[in-house]
């Protein structure tokens, strides 16, 4: 298979897979807005079913719900059968999910909820399958073709039932007022959640402080802005802060003081009033604040309004590492 062929299938499946997603916005009808009502309803959790690749599917939407605020966890149909039944509660809703609509397994387990009186949330593509007919909400996820050359793996159905299942959490997450920092206490293990749990202090800089004078020459404080490492220098007057220096103040300064630029006092070219932010402040919040102003860096200040570090936008991106 010649490498223009190879590109070409992969090229056909993306686009055939697009579409099929974009198809959904049109079904996004009364019956999602009922899911979603029904989800919000639910003083229990969210139990997924589904068996083959719908399983696999379900088992990420359950995980995706999870961590999202909404209690949900997958349940394979054939446990129920052998034990696992007794993990369905009566305050619980049950959202199946077969692309046919009558895959025997789900179906045998449809009593079984039933007979629990609880909610059902069906995800296939026939409206008029016993799923679906057997179910309190229908969420159509029928495709044109399946992406693959034979039409016959699943491929455009478990992305866009994947994509229904994110649509779902989104619509909760939005209704919940779903926030970064819940995010972050359902995820404390992972590198995001440290990152929207921990505080500036956590992360900012605080050793070799690029702090000038105002009346400091600039021939000064280009090497101490540059040993600094910062892009910032930090102008102080008994101990108070007072303006900042930024590399982009200095090099303007060059351009338009020429050779004065060398005498020329620090206070001439500082920014007044400053951008800062508590060191006991979540990081997340520091993103925010530097995104809103379109800045690179924040003044810490302490509990006595005194300087004690320096954080930037890459100490706010996840992956990236704490200060010590």
């Amino acid at each position: 298979m010649q490498t223009e062929q190879i590109i070409k299938k992969a090229t056909e499946c993306l686009e055939m897979e697009a579409s099929a997603i974009k198809a959904l916005i049109p079904r996004l009808n009364e019956d999602f807005i009922r899911a979603v009502q029904l989800i919000r309803a639910c003083k229990g959790k969210i139990v997924v079913t589904g068996v083959g690749k719908s399983g696999h599917i379900g088992s990420k939407i359950a995980a995706t719900l999870a961590s999202t605020g909404t209690p949900a966890f997958f349940l394979n149909p054939l446990d129920a059968y052998h034990g696992d039944l007794g993990m369905l509660g009566a305050e619980d809703l049950v959202l199946a999910i077969s692309y046919s609509g009558a895959t025997e397994e789900l179906l045998r387990f449809l009593p079984l909820i039933r007979a629990k009186h609880i909610p059902i949330i069906a995800m296939s593509s026939n409206a008029e399958s016993l799923l679906a007919k057997n179910a309190d909400v229908h969420l159509n996820i029928a495709v044109e073709r399946e992406a693959d050359p034979l039409n016959l793996v699943p491929t455009s159905s478990t992305t866009v039932t994947l994509a229904l299942g994110d649509a779902l959490a989104c619509a909760l997450i939005e209704a919940a007022h779903f926030q970064p920092s819940d995010f972050a206490m359902l995820h404390p293990g992972g590198d995001l959640g440290r990152k929207l749990l921990a505080k500036v202090e956590d992360v900012m800089v605080k050793e070799n402080l690029p702090f000038l004078k105002q009346e400091m020459p600039l021939s000064e404080a280009i090497e101490i802005v540059t040993n600094g490492k910062l892009g910032v220098g930090i102008v102080l007057d008994k101990e108070q802060l007072v303006g900042i220096v930024t590399d982009g103040d200095i090099r303007r300064a060059m351009l338009r003081l020429g050779q004065d630029f060398f005498t020329t006092p620090v206070s001439d070219i500082m920014a007044h009033h400053p951008k800062t932010i508590s060191r006991a402040a979540k990081i997340v919040e520091a993103g925010e604040t530097m995104n809103h102003y379109s800045i690179h860096s924040l003044i810490v200040l302490d509990e006595d309004n005194k300087v004690c570090g320096v954080i930037d936008s890459f100490s706010c991106l996840p992956g990236t590492r704490f200060y010590h």
